[in-house]
């Protein structure tokens, strides 16, 4: 079946996007108000982009009068904000944070999350996250009425000492982060357990020339 986008509605599209494009990791986001509050909240429209800069990239949505919400607004006024990757031991917290709070709340008093200073941003580390990223702004893309695409550089990589098997090398226990990831639906949430692995093959010409040959060149 086919869906021509631009014919369905924000909402629609969006069901489309979230019930394929999976699994998607988690950025539980904290930023620091300009009235001094500390907001966190998870955000699955995101990704890293590349490496020299650093770069991850957010996708926020505005909320339903079309203003945005506190992460983009504190991104917006102090240029920093900090990445936590969400393992299954802080699903209930993250979940938590998700709720429609005040701006003059916390969510992290809210929901009871423990933290820890960053090093070069002013706002907080998620004590309990195995990985945190603090970034600094570098672009702010408003596309659409309804988003904010948030381009950040990562200026420091946090990770805890438990998932380092080899500091030289930088070789990570990933599987043992016990990190999730959101799936289609609402609330649906997945264990990043079950992998394989596939060594990346070499170009073979032979294969390359059988090819041609079946085209016909």
């Amino acid at each position: 079946m086919q869906f021509v986008m631009s014919d369905l509605a924000p909402r629609d599209r969006y069901k489309i996007l979230v019930s394929t494009v999976t699994p998607r990791p988690i950025a539980w986001v904290t930023t620091r108000g300009r009235n001094g509050v500390v907001n966190a909240a998870p955000y699955s429209f995101f990704n890293a982009m590349g490496d020299d800069p650093p770069l991850v990239v957010l996708g926020l949505l505005k909320d339903a009068s079309g203003a945005n919400k506190d992460t983009a607004t504190n991104i917006f006024d102090t240029g920093e904000f900090v990445i936590n990757l969400v393992s299954e031991a802080d699903a209930e917290a993250m979940n938590l944070s998700c709720v429609d709070a005040p701006r003059n709340v916390s969510e992290i008093d809210y929901a009871g999350i423990a933290t820890r200073p960053a090093s070069r941003v002013t706002p907080p580390l998620i004590a309990s996250a195995p990985v945190s990223f603090e970034c600094v702004r570098r672009e702010m893309l408003e596309i659409g009425p309804r988003q904010v695409i948030a381009v950040g550089e990562v200026v420091v990589a946090h990770v805890q000492d438990a998932f380092v098997t080899d500091r030289e090398r930088l070789h990570l226990d990933t599987a043992a982060m016990g990190l999730i990831g959101r799936v289609h639906g609402t609330g649906t949430y997945l264990r990043n357990s079950d992998t394989f692995t596939m060594k990346r093959p070499a170009f073979d010409p032979d294969r390359a020339a059988a090819a041609a040959a079946r085209r016909g060149e």
